[in-house]
């Protein structure tokens, strides 16, 4: 029987390994066992529009009746990704050898037919490069109506017309709708940038290096995404002087801000739709004659135009519009330059999916003329790498538009496997995926989140509550988890955010989280910070583990390797000089949790290949507790919903 295999995640097979810059020699080797009568051996070379280039792979060498084959290939000179797969051609027959069936990488299987799912090579351009003090931040979400309220008084500022003003800080956020579902109050609860302002030590104190807001800019709702002005700051919010305050003292305190841009759509009720005939300005609503007729999408004026999901509130934009993206980007008062003059230093981009290529490109070249030092991050749901949006692949990491992307997938990944619905192999196997796909810079520039204001808040996930569709609104507003379960989350969430302190790329704090907020999706994950009644305990942790992200190099740019384990323990190591950015001193961080409820776990781990000696000492940094291996060997014993995080002295 014929045998053939290519292990894209091994350097023999490929070399180098995962993404490289525009042309790059990769060698690509395939063994192939069990046939004597092979004609030709083929690699077969798909990119994305064009058809499949075959090039034949040279004999290199045979070893106890497996016969390696092997070619140079070199990549091309612009960026994008290079598929590939395998055919062994024999005198009887043709078989396929391409990616296996979760499209992981690593190791592949054979395919009877000839369109196998092919392996993946991102290539990218050799200038690509993402900020330093970005990749080396724990940053941390606000959604400022939710964070605090900086007034002396405790007032709320300028509450909108038709609003709803909580009485009490503590209240459970919901909405006020018609008979439609439509929204016909909002609910504030009064937070604003002073607020942020006062909470700058507390954030200093939990290790933040920046902090990402949810828009900030004048507009009807709570949460800002229907823009009314680009260039005004929400009056519920604050003034152009106070986001200046708010970059100037946080800076002085080593953090920096990153604003959400919402450039894919406005708010109906806006300066440039102006449905609601609110502004004096003529809105393309109004008028065909408007000057932002041409920026939207109508159909039939004035009532026939796309929204954004079809939301009528959310008029769709024409990104591409030359007027447009003059106002966004180019003009000398842009809105891109005009916040970034205030000492803004990023922006993450909504709805990145459904920005063009063409508009975040122009978007990355003004931000980094600005300053190069500036981050630009998207939100991306999947693997960024390989995206599809409306029929066309995208080019996020090629070097010309994204520093980095949201992390959904770290949190889907990790939660499965914590919740026991992965094992810590196959947990291993998708992250190690992703660090294949993506190019390093880009890897180490993920915004890795385990809660935003779009997903269930992770203790309500870790609690095991019940699904939310199987709730209605009331039974969701009311839900709460029992006593035993919120333990159990609280334990869980401490493994989880371990992991993603230690893990590569920068951590992401959703406002409230460290502090034990639950809620099921929104509104009820935007509760106000519980400010005097935070979860001690977890805080704590928080600041503990937030310290030990910090004051090791090895976790803010070394390399990583998985550490083989049993299926509860998803254990890898951290390390210096081993594919880091930025060479340093030789450190090892060796992390391991234990996701069982009921069983201690043992790893028994051979970690030669990482700390590079036969014996060594390592040290717990969370207890304090020094283990010693012995011929290259781990062995130790972990707690129930315990973890390790073992440094090497």
């Amino acid at each position: 029987m014929i045998e053939i295999l290519h292990d894209s995640h091994d350097e023999f097979y490929r070399s180098p390994f995962g993404a490289v810059t525009c042309d790059a020699l990769v060698k690509l080797r395939l063994d192939v066992s069990g046939v004597e009568d092979i004609s030709n051996i083929k690699l077969l070379i798909r990119k994305d529009g064009m058809n499949v280039e075959d090039l034949d792979m040279g004999f290199e060498f045979k070893n106890k009746g497996v016969s390696t084959y092997a070619i140079d290939m070199k990549m091309p000179c612009d960026p994008y990704i290079v598929w590939y797969f395998f055919a062994v051609i024999t005198e009887h027959e043709t078989i396929y050898y391409g990616n296996n069936e979760k499209t992981l990488g690593g190791k592949g299987i054979k395919y009877q037919h000839k369109n196998p799912l092919p392996f993946q090579i991102t290539v990218y351009k050799p200038t690509y490069n993402t900020p330093k003090w970005y990749r080396e931040s724990i940053v941390y979400q606000i959604f400022v109506d939710r964070f605090f309220n900086g007034n002396l008084d405790g007032e709320v500022s300028n509450p909108k017309p038709q609003s709803f003003i909580h009485s009490n800080w503590s209240d459970t956020p919901f909405y006020v709708k018609n008979g439609r579902g439509e929204i016909v109050k909002w609910d504030f609860y009064g937070g604003n940038i002073r607020g942020i302002i006062e909470k700058l030590d507390y954030l200093k104190d939990l290790g933040v290096g920046c902090i990402y807001m949810n828009p900030i800019f004048e507009a009807v709702s709570n949460h800002k995404y229907d823009t009314g002005d680009y260039k005004k700051i929400d009056p519920m919010f604050g003034d152009e002087n106070d986001i200046e305050r708010l970059c100037a003292l946080a800076g002085y305190r080593g953090i920096n801000i990153v604003l959400d841009g919402v450039f894919s759509h406005t708010g109906s009720d806006s300066v440039y739709f102006n449905k609601e005939g609110k502004y004096d300005e003529l809105g393309a609503y109004q008028s065909n004659n408007s000057k932002y007729h041409s920026w939207y999408k109508f159909e039939e004026h004035p009532d026939k135009y796309k929204g954004w999901w079809g939301v009528k509130d959310l008029p769709e934009v024409n990104e591409l519009e030359e007027s447009y993206t003059d106002f966004i980007i180019w003009d000398e008062d842009s809105v891109i330059s005009r916040w970034m003059e205030k000492g803004v230093m990023g922006w993450r981009l909504d709805v990145a999916d459904e920005l063009p290529d063409e508009f975040i490109e122009q978007l990355r070249t003004r931000i980094k003329s600005i300053d190069e030092d500036a981050v630009i991050i998207g939100e991306v749901w999947e693997d960024a790498s390989n995206k599809i949006s409306y029929g066309k692949r995208r080019n996020y990491f090629s070097g010309l538009e994204l520093d980095g992307v949201m992390n959904y997938p770290f949190r889907k990944i990790l939660s499965e496997y914590i919740l026991g619905g992965m094992s810590s192999n196959e947990a291993g196997k998708r992250l190690w995926s992703m660090y294949e796909n993506y190019p390093r810079q880009a890897f180490y520039s993920n915004l890795n989140v385990i809660g935003s204001h779009d997903v269930v808040r992770i203790l309500t996930l870790l609690g095991e509550a019940p699904d939310e569709k199987s709730l209605d609104d009331f039974e969701r507003y009311e839900f709460h988890l029992s006593q035993e379960n919120r333990e159990l989350a609280i334990k869980r969430l401490k493994l989880m955010s371990l992991v993603q302190m230690t893990f590569p790329g920068v951590p992401c704090i959703y406002y409230g989280d460290e502090a034990g907020l639950e809620g099921y999706s929104d509104p009820f994950n935007r509760a106000a910070f519980p400010w005097g009644d935070e979860e001690r305990e977890l805080l704590d942790w928080y600041k503990k583990v937030t310290h030990i992200r910090n004051t090791n190099d090895a976790l803010k740019r070394g390399g990583w390797k998985l550490i083989d384990s049993c299926d509860d323990v998803f254990a890898f190591a951290r390390i210096m000089n081993e594919g880091d950015l930025e060479c340093g001193e030789d450190d090892v961080i060796i992390v391991a949790v234990n996701r069982s409820r009921h069983e201690k776990a043992v790893l028994n781990a051979q970690i030669r290949d990482v700390v590079h000696q036969r014996e060594c000492e390592l040290e717990d940094v969370v207890t304090g507790k020094r283990y010693h291996t012995r011929c290259g060997v781990l062995v130790l014993e972990i707690e129930e919903l315990g973890a390790v995080v073992l440094k090497h002295i």
